[in-house]
């Protein structure tokens, strides 16, 4: 188990199960006026169901506190290793799979 503590504000705990993380290749976002709902999928090639693997909640103002974040270390990692190439899709995104949006 290891332990963050960022600034002496808060101790953060990873437990072991959780750092081990989940995969998932497809994120589909949905949201009210309330909150935003992100679900990691995994797709799996030749499997016609996908399964969500975990599901994260946030508030509006966590949600863009997480996509400035997100662009952040996308900056620094292309700039570290190269752009990162989406692919021939439009947008480089999955087709839909009947959620309400996607990311």
């Amino acid at each position: 188990m290891e332990n963050f503590k960022e600034e002496n504000q808060i101790q953060i705990e990873l437990t072991d199960d959780i750092a081990q993380g989940t995969y998932s290749n497809l994120a589909i976002i949905s949201h009210s006026s309330s909150e935003f709902v992100v679900d990691f999928v995994r797709i799996v090639p030749g499997i016609p169901k996908a399964k969500v693997k975990s599901r994260i909640i946030l508030t509006p103002e966590h949600a863009k506190r997480l996509l400035f974040a997100l662009k952040e270390n996308i900056d620094k990692f292309e700039k570290m290793n190269g752009t990162i190439h989406l692919g021939n899709e439009p947008g480089g995104f999955f087709p839909p799979i009947g959620g309400i949006g996607q990311a």
